[in-house]
């Protein structure tokens, strides 16, 4: 039983007990046989995907593998059998295999989300025009650090964490994110934590658990990070694993890195110009502390040596290019990170102020680099930057962010052996028809409209543009009413106009 149950919320509405969707049952006639190699419209095949010994055919789509030993198809086939990727070719045959007929759609997969603060997903748009600090002028009075971090995440209790982490997961989940890293502020006490984990957990997608810090007086963090390593991340080969939050503007940090590393965890932080973290991070970098186990995000405003420092250590960065721009954290370091040759994802970062899909975050990334590079070229400089282009995007948006998570052997690409964590994307919507690019279609042109079905582990988690398992409905009641009472609390008035 979940935490939204109670007597007042029936199991049967519970979303554990939703049932996916059926049909009838398939037969082992011939004729059964021929309607098992024909497109699936209902049954049973979502409520069977992932299992042991169901096999499933992508047939006929366009295959952005992100893997180049794979390759891309204008016309091709993914074989899946449970969880895992068994073939990736131009035309598999598979009489034994349920048939999905990926005619018409890109074929690709899912997207990796470094660094998304799902605890704030009640609390949507209602810092829109904020930046992260308090700069003193009036029109930001209600600001990141101030509004979020220091009143309304004060007022959170377990179940807010729960019903904000499900509801987020899950509209990740229908745009097409199917890995996350969580990095929720709002570790105030063990129930606080084990209420993040299980609403990543009944999301049902693949997420990384950020152990940030708590807020309250008596808060568990840092020190709890072993009962959580050892209750729910003894192995990482489930669908959840975790990273230590190692905050440099926080005092005590350095206990919170050498816990995360005695516990073999990656320490992730946030390293931002405008908390005034550049001579904590120089003193760092001299130090020769960073490590390949760093997953360093925003990077604004950092100093020529500690970013080489960063590099030479194998550093990951995150950026969340369309909040850093609109916030106030300074410049994306997109082309820094480039030039370095670093390992760069994307993430959205805090939904409270922009939203969390990922067409939103790649042509952020895509535009702000391009343009840059062309003021340079239109100013006449020879040596201007390499334009990205739009399939380099969307590795930043997969595999890289797998390889950041050290999440690549499992997921980020159509490659034979890892779990299928897969989009199929509608390239015959009218946003897109007819589709003359396949990369170019997917960044310059699509938005969540054109997720048409998500798996994650060979399961079907939203199907034929429907999101399975959920009473979404009676989740955002239950949404709403989180909201209404972390505001009472925060004594902050919710205006629609303001």
């Amino acid at each position: 039983m979940c935490r939204l149950c109670s007597p007042a919320t029936p199991k049967a509405l519970c979303p554990e007990a939703s049932p996916l969707l059926r049909g009838p049952e398939t037969g082992s006639g011939s004729a059964a046989a021929d309607a098992a190699r024909t497109r699936i419209t209902a049954a049973p095949l979502p409520e069977l995907s992932g299992q042991k010994g169901t096999r499933i055919l992508l047939k006929g789509g366009v295959i952005l593998s992100m893997d180049d030993s794979v390759g891309n198809f204008a016309k091709g086939d993914v074989l899946i059998e449970g969880a895992k990727i068994v073939d990736v070719a131009a035309n598999i045959d598979a009489a034994d295999a349920h048939v999905i007929d990926a005619s018409g759609k890109i074929v690709m997969p899912g997207f990796i989300d470094t660094h998304h603060h799902q605890f704030e997903t009640g609390l949507r748009s209602s810092l829109a025009d904020a930046i992260v600090v308090n700069d003193g002028k009036p029109e930001n009075k209600a600001n990141y650090y101030e509004t979020m971090l220091l009143n309304f995440s004060q007022h959170y209790r377990p179940e807010d964490v729960y019903i904000n982490e499900l509801y987020g997961g899950l509209a990740q989940l229908d745009a097409g994110v199917t890995t996350v890293m969580d990095v929720s502020q709002i570790h105030h006490s063990a129930e606080h934590s084990d209420a993040a984990i299980e609403g990543l957990r009944d999301a049902g997608r693949r997420g990384v658990f950020g152990y940030f810090e708590g807020w309250w007086e008596g808060k568990e963090y840092p020190g709890g990070a072993k009962r959580i390593r050892e209750q729910h991340f003894a192995t990482d080969d489930g669908l959840l694993t975790m990273v230590m939050g190692g905050e440099i503007y926080i005092e005590g940090y350095e206990e919170a890195w050498k816990i995360g590393r005695d516990l073999d965890l990656q320490v992730a932080l946030h390293v931002v110009t405008t908390f005034g973290m550049t001579p904590t991070f120089d003193e760092l970098a001299k130090k020769g502390v960073f490590g390949a186990d760093n997953i360093f995000i925003h990077m604004t405003g950092m100093t020529d040596d500690a970013w080489k420092a960063a590099a030479d250590a194998g550093a990951h960065v995150s950026l969340s290019v369309p909040i850093e721009m609109h916030m106030r954290h300074g410049e994306p370091p997109i082309q820094k990170a480039l030039d370095l040759g670093m390992g760069i994802s994307l993430s959205s970062d805090v939904e409270c102020t922009m939203s969390a899909d990922f067409f939103t975050q790649m042509r952020g990334m895509l535009t702000l680099q391009r343009m840059r590079a062309n003021e340079r070229a239109l100013n006449g400089e020879e040596d201007h930057p390499k334009l990205l282009r739009c399939a380099e995007v969307i590795r930043h948006a997969t595999i890289e962010g797998a390889k950041g998570l050290r999440l690549d052997r499992k997921t980020g690409s159509i490659t034979p052996g890892k779990e299928a964590d897969i989009l199929l994307l509608d390239a015959e919507a009218i946003n897109v028809a007819p589709l003359n690019n396949a990369a170019g279609a997917v960044v310059t042109l699509m938005d969540r409209s054109n997720v048409d079905t998500v798996m994650v582990a060979g399961q079907i988690r939203k199907w034929q543009g429907k999101l399975l398992g959920h009473d979404m409905a009676k989740l955002g009641r239950e949404l709403a009413q989180s909201r209404d009472y972390i505001f009472e609390k925060a004594g902050v008035d919710r205006d629609l106009f303001q």
